[in-house]
């Protein structure tokens, strides 16, 4: 398995966090209208938790757990990532107890809604 995060899916990209061009209608289909945006927060948050924990516990996470992720605009300049089904159990590879995964994971989650709020121009 590639030790590359799942959100490097295109090359680098330049994005706008000029709050005008947010639409939560438009939010609705995200992967069409907004899948740069999208990908800049999840590669900003994982590139920061790459920095300040296990990487491969990060790199993990991400590849098996955020993969299957939803993030949801809640309104407000507020956004929600839904994760898949027994994140834990999805965990192949990496020797961590249940605890110190669902701490990292929820970290990483908070991570990623924060730079949706950035990348989108709430923060």
């Amino acid at each position: 398995m590639s030790n590359e995060p799942i959100v490097r899916l295109l090359s680098p990209l330049s994005v706008s966090s000029d709050m005008a061009d947010f639409d939560p209608e438009q939010f609705e289909d995200k992967y069409a209208n907004y899948f740069p945006e999208l990908q800049q927060a999840y590669k900003n948050a994982f590139n920061r938790m790459n920095d300040q924990y296990d990487s491969e516990l990060v790199h993990a996470i991400d590849q098996q757990v955020l993969n299957e992720s939803e993030p949801f605009y809640e309104g407000d300049g507020e956004f929600r990532v839904e994760l898949p089904d027994d994140p834990y159990e999805r965990l192949t590879g990496v020797l961590v107890d249940q605890e110190r995964f669902e701490q990292v994971l929820e970290i990483h989650v908070e991570e990623i809604e924060a730079e949706l709020q950035r990348v989108f121009g709430f923060a």
